[in-house]
């Protein structure tokens, strides 16, 4: 059954309740706290690209806090192990059994801090559980719950020692964006309150998790026209052909945009996707699954040129796209 015009309404209000709450810890930067929100609520994984103090750590615990959640931070380093980011099974001597200890990978909101430093086996144990939802240890499996959200960081700038992550596995990220520093009037805003070293210690709940848990549900619900569909295969297509890239954008990517999509719409009061949802998330939904030519990359191109020339070269559907 597809989203009501009233419970679009109700999704819109909700998700404006909950940026304006996660705003007064992380000010400036709704935007990107949008687009966070959307991606926990498509139930996928984001992936942030910046340089440190930026508010990566403060906007995992403001999204926590908000949806009355649980958040971890995992410090990823070289000598990091899989067992320390999902757990491990230990025996106990007095009740003569195992039992499973979780790892900080069971929680609402988790961020996992330079990722690529991690070694590769543990940054596969990470993905797995992220796409999965879960953690098998000694042939057990542990459901991680939901809201299942994971914020990934990378430092764009200092590459020594690190393992870059292949394009498979930034596949499994819904997204990419970065939070970046705040404008002049945001910054000296943060300065006045700079004594407050957690600041979003005194969020209050706007919902729980269970709340947001049917959000996404209902966000599944929203309608996409075939012909906004059918946009969406050209679009894909378009970044496989394009002659810059050796690597476009997979299957995995184009449902990946159908599902932040649907709650893009929701988000912003309607039951249905428009074309211009798809435009407005190809940059963040599609620029690292790219994998550009050589020389083209050489030459400057970058994922968002590609996207870009991608968009302005397929024609957008004019049909009216409601249900």
């Amino acid at each position: 059954m597809s989203m009501t015009p009233e419970q679009a309404a109700w999704f819109q209000g909700t998700f404006q309740r909950l940026v304006d709450n996660i705003d007064r810890a992380v000010q400036g930067k709704r935007e990107i706290v949008g687009l966070v929100l959307a991606s926990m609520l498509a139930e996928g994984h984001v992936l942030l690209e910046d340089a440190p103090g930026t508010g990566k750590t403060s906007l995992a615990k403001a999204l926590a806090a908000t949806v009355q959640g649980t958040s971890s931070r995992i410090q990823f380093t070289p000598d990091l192990l899989p067992s320390d980011v999902t757990g491990v099974t230990i025996y106990d001597q007095q009740a003569h059994r195992f039992e499973f200890h979780k790892g900080p990978i069971f929680a609402s909101i988790v961020l996992a801090d330079e990722i690529n430093r991690a070694s590769p086996k543990t940054q596969s144990a990470l993905l797995e559980v992220m796409e999965e939802s879960r953690v098998t240890v000694d042939g057990v499996t542990h459901e991680t719950g939901r809201p299942f959200l994971v914020i990934a960081t990378q430092n764009p700038i200092e590459q020594a020692g690190t393992y870059k992550l292949p394009e498979a596995q930034l596949d499994r990220f819904l997204i990419k964006t970065s939070i970046g520093y705040p404008d002049l009037e945001v910054t000296e805003s943060i300065l006045a309150g700079a004594s407050d070293r957690n600041p979003s210690a005194g969020l209050s709940a706007v919902i729980t998790t269970g709340a947001v848990a049917d959000m996404a549900d209902l966000a599944a619900s929203v309608y996409v026209a075939p012909a906004v569909l059918r946009y969406v295969a050209e679009l894909a297509q378009g970044t496989r052909t394009d002659t810059a890239t050796r690597l476009g954008v997979s299957v995995r990517g184009a449902i990946a945009m159908i599902r932040i999509a649907k709650v893009w719409a929701a988000a912003h009061g309607r039951h249905f996707v428009l074309p211009d949802d798809i435009k407005t998330l190809a940059a963040p939904a599609w620029q690292h699954r790219l994998l550009l030519d050589a020389e083209a990359e050489f030459a400057g191109t970058t994922s968002q040129t590609v996207i870009a020339r991608v968009l302005d070269g397929i024609a957008a559907p004019q049909a009216r796209t409601a249900a």
